[in-house]
């Protein structure tokens, strides 16, 4: 028993050092993705960018890939399936990026299922994280 009644722990996903120092001293998203494709903040970044540039298909293909990847990495970190993805644990914040990014690309090409799945799953992982991503 995990000792929490009304539901399972948070999941923190570990630090990623290595990729998130390179997204942060200004590497291009792509070659960071490139170098460690199983980091969703890279794809975030991606996903984002081409959302700001119009390229919606491409964001939707971004972002998608960093949602699989971080669900990937979710599951290796104990999560079933459900409950909470804390925003305010900076590890979780790449898969919890290409989410958002995956309901606004979603939005953009008129896919209003995934984008009210996507919407209903970003505010089940955190309730503050669609205000933090402008959803």
């Amino acid at each position: 028993m995990d000792g929490n009644l009304l539901g399972p722990d948070p999941t923190m996903l570990p630090a990623r050092d290595e990729p998130q120092g390179a997204l942060d001293s200004g590497t291009d998203p792509a070659d960071v993705a490139a170098r460690w494709p199983d980091f969703s903040a890279a794809w975030a970044a991606l996903a984002e960018a081409a959302l700001n540039s119009g390229e919606n298909v491409a964001a939707y293909a971004y972002a998608r890939t960093g949602y699989h990847r971080g669900l990937d990495q979710l599951r290796r970190s104990g999560w079933k399936g459900f409950g909470p993805i804390p925003w305010s644990h900076a590890p979780n914040q790449g898969f919890l990026r290409a989410l958002a990014a995956l309901a606004r690309a979603a939005k953009a090409i008129n896919d209003t299922e995934e984008y009210e799945r996507c919407s209903t799953f970003l505010a089940d992982s955190d309730p503050a994280a669609p205000a933090a991503l402008g959803l």
